[in-house]
């Protein structure tokens, strides 16, 4: 019984000392599947949230602030470094990253350097400079770092693509804890599974965190033809070849001369 005691003692003991519960994040998505047309042009994905709170949690002196990331399929990709021989441009160097990817967003209330510290974004890879690129096994490194010419290359053509997009002031407060922000997703965008992440901070930490997904496919004759070539490679090769054997016959046809 002595022992049960004071067992007893030292949970509720444990109890009292336990902090108050942290805000939490109700986060919701204008739609989670985007179907590609023949006709897409592109769309926007609207992030709705609110912050929760209860009466015990612990005021705070500074506002909130919101990150939203989106992280498109993860690709592997070959970039290469061309130089001048002899007055022909040729590839002289390249470099392999590995499981990066294909598309990124990040809207954030504030710019990231007045949300929170470096630290944070290189541990929670928050904006494109703090991504981890991992390179492949031949090369000389494991990871790029920022300074890495092949790295900056790669996100400066993906940010020309609007593939790799940032907006500093993208987040809105329509009231003290709700937010709204528009994540844009392009005509070129690849398909596949994406991952929406909401970040919450205030005076630079981080409160807590909230994850969904949307899924972009294709439908219709592009949904065809892509699991055709995906899938069945050899019937999509041979198709490809009549269809160009047609056309050239056709083209001929009706220019021929008599």
């Amino acid at each position: 019984m002595t022992r049960l005691a004071a067992l007893l003692a030292l949970w509720a003991i444990a109890l009292a000392a336990a902090p108050a519960r942290a805000e939490q994040l109700i986060v919701a998505l204008s739609a989670e599947e985007v179907r590609i047309t023949s006709n897409f042009t592109g769309t926007s994905i609207t992030v709705f949230g609110a912050i929760e709170r209860d009466a015990a949690t612990v005021s705070r002196a500074e506002f909130y602030d919101v990150v939203v990331t989106v992280k498109g399929p993860s690709e592997t990709v070959v970039t290469r470094r061309k130089a001048r021989y002899v007055g022909l441009w040729l590839n002289s160097a390249s470099r392999t990253f590995v499981n990066i990817p294909s598309f990124y967003a990040v809207n954030s209330s504030r710019p990231l350097s007045e949300v929170t510290t470096p630290q944070i974004q290189k541990r929670f890879q928050i904006g494109a400079e703090a991504l981890v690129f991992p390179v492949s096994a031949d090369d000389d490194a494991e990871t790029a770092g920022p300074d890495d010419e092949f790295r900056q290359a790669f996100i400066r053509l993906k940010q020309q693509d609007g593939l790799y997009r940032s907006e500093a002031y993208g987040v809105k407060f329509p009231g003290t804890e709700i937010f709204q922000t528009a994540v844009q997703i392009p005509a070129n965008v690849p398909v596949g599974r994406y991952l929406v992440t909401v970040y919450l901070f205030r005076d630079g930490a981080m409160l807590a965190s909230d994850q969904s997904e949307i899924r972009i496919s294709k439908m219709g004759f592009e949904q065809f033809t892509f699991d055709l070539a995906h899938n069945q490679g050899l019937i999509y090769g041979l198709i490809c070849v009549i269809l160009a054997v047609f056309t050239g016959w056709l083209a001929g046809v009706i220019f021929r001369k008599d």
